[in-house]
């Protein structure tokens, strides 16, 4: 990529940023949207516009242009949220949690399948290519929204706030809604070990000497998460989402301990991912369970609340590994992702 647009190596850093705050914004001023407009056209608009910036990443001449449709394609990733709320309205109260599992489920085995497809893509026709395939896709994936997905039936509403007033009741929700504050922060711990395992692996698996295609298979075994988003959409329909987080919290707090002893053997470190993936997804699809539930017309808001304390997370766990990657101490991390978990009981 950086001889293609003839810049420094350092530069095509500068794309991962761009796209993780196009991200950051659309959280906050985007997501909300799907609470003021119909979601239908929400949807639909993200995804075109998706399909429109990918495919000025993949033709971009220069970095200017590719940074910019990064920057697009961060800001609508945002319509993840949008659908998990307009899932979650469309769905009986009885079935929301389920619905909400289902979709983390196939959002979860998407990212797990990107990083391996997109590789492959990469080695055959090159990095242009991986955003024009996916432009492609989410060309096809508009296509079946709107072939498929009803209009959410309209809440009626005595006078349409104004948009100014939509982004206030954002901050107002967290301070009026106890159940959002309370699995914010949970989620801003959870996602903290999450970083953290993720970030630290390539310590284990440089000690044992696993090569590139290896090392990228092992992302599988993160295919837990989806069983566990499924299954713990069903537990909370069930009235079980305060036990279902309990027993997934004290799961991820023992998941540390094979962690710890990665670099000895292989299977401690699957076993070690595997516990430690469910249980991240078990509490995540609990968490969005109980806060919609709490105030379905503000599912989106809500929805996009939670997911800011997860980047927030996400940017911590990413931080503290990093002291102790130069002594390879990979133990000392692993030691740290126990105390996100064990603070909740």
């Amino acid at each position: 990529m950086a001889v293609s647009l003839k810049v420094s190596p350092g530069m095509i850093g500068s794309v991962i940023t761009a796209t993780q705050a196009g991200y950051a914004i659309g959280l906050l001023f985007l997501v909300p949207l799907g609470d003021w407009l119909n979601r239908k056209y929400v949807v639909m608009s993200q995804l075109l516009l998706s399909v429109a910036a990918l495919v000025a990443a993949g033709l971009s001449p220069n970095i200017a242009t590719l940074l910019g449709g990064m920057l697009i394609v961060g800001l609508m990733a945002v319509v993840v949220q949008v659908l998990v709320a307009w899932v979650a309205v469309l769905a009986t109260p009885q079935k929301r949690g389920q619905a909400v599992g289902t979709l983390t489920s196939g959002i979860v085995s998407g990212i797990l399948l990107s990083r391996f497809i997109s590789g492959a893509i990469a080695d055959i026709a090159g990095w242009r290519a991986v955003y024009l395939t996916a432009a492609c896709l989410m060309l096809v994936i508009a296509g079946v929204v709107w072939k498929i997905m009803p209009s959410p039936p309209q809440q009626p509403q005595p006078q349409k706030p104004t948009y100014l007033s939509l982004l206030k009741s954002v901050f107002q929700l967290y301070l009026t809604e106890p159940q959002l504050r309370k699995r914010g922060i949970l989620a801003l711990f959870i996602f903290a070990a999450f970083s953290m395992l993720w970030t630290t692996m390539v310590m284990p698996l440089t000690a044992l000497s696993l090569s590139h295609t290896q090392t990228g298979m092992f992302g599988l075994a993160g295919f837990a998460g989806m069983l566990a988003a499924a299954r713990a959409g069903k537990w909370a329909d069930q009235g079980w989402a305060q036990r279902t987080t309990g027993l997934a919290l004290a799961l991820l707090t023992i998941s540390w301990l094979p962690i710890g002893y990665a670099e000895t053997s292989l299977l401690w470190l699957i076993a070690g991912v595997i516990a430690l993936d469910f249980a991240v997804q078990a509490v995540h699809v609990s968490s969005q369970s109980l806060i919609i539930a709490a105030r379905p017309a503000a599912a989106s808001r809500l929805v996009g609340l939670t997911c800011v304390f997860i980047r927030w997370a996400a940017r911590q766990g990413l931080s503290l590994p990093h002291s102790f990657i130069p002594t390879g101490d990979g133990r000392r991390s692993a030691l740290r992702g126990p105390r996100s978990a064990r603070v909740h009981f």
